[in-house]
């Protein structure tokens, strides 16, 4: 369990801040950018859910992809491995990744198939789920650039759960816009 009895610490002042395993780093450092990027994703998850309270189904999914992203962060944070307050090590493991495509599919088979690209909006919930999608898809790009770099470890779960999570926030978005119906489709060259 993580107790905060301080918000504030000032050790962040010059510039840095504390892996799990309590090496500092620059706040602009990849790494730290890329756990920052996964922070801002359940942002707008969080934004999003404040629509979808009337659909237990996906408010559920969404709540356990919240909780899955702080172990992502978690994960992110102790690139050696070390353990965290606990005495445990948070990561990201197959499970999770086997659970997102099997609610992919479960939202998935109701929804009518796409003719067209689908342009971001329909309903608040969706959204605000394509937005999430969005910065998932670079948290993505900035973790892949990341695990390239020699001497960063970054786990393939890691990867493969991030590169499911924009997939499901993408068939979530269309779920949320009663199952597609309210999709808003592109139109190539629509306004020439």
């Amino acid at each position: 369990m993580v107790v905060l009895n301080r918000i504030y610490t000032r050790t962040g002042d010059d510039g840095t801040t504390a892996l799990g395993n309590e090496t500092r780093r620059k706040k602009y450092d990849l790494r730290i950018a890329a756990y920052g990027t996964i922070d801002e994703a359940n942002a707008a998850i969080g934004l999003a859910r404040l629509h979808t309270t009337r659909d237990a189904l996906l408010d559920a999914m969404l709540a356990r992809v919240q909780n899955d992203l702080f172990d992502l962060g978690a994960d992110l944070s102790s690139p050696d491995k070390a353990k965290g307050p606990g005495g445990e090590r948070l990561s990201i493991v197959d499970a999770q990744v086997a659970r997102l495509e099997s609610e992919i599919d479960a939202l998935n088979k109701d929804l009518s198939p796409l003719r067209s690209f689908v342009l971001p909006g329909g309903n608040p919930a969706a959204a605000y789920l394509h937005l999430a999608r969005t910065i998932c898809r670079r948290a993505e790009r900035m973790i892949v650039e990341l695990a390239d770099k020699p001497g960063e470890i970054v786990s393939p779960a890691l990867i493969r759960y991030t590169n499911r999570l924009s997939d499901f926030l993408f068939v979530a978005s269309r779920y949320a816009n009663d199952k597609g119906v309210r999709d808003v489709l592109w139109v190539p060259g629509a306004n020439r």
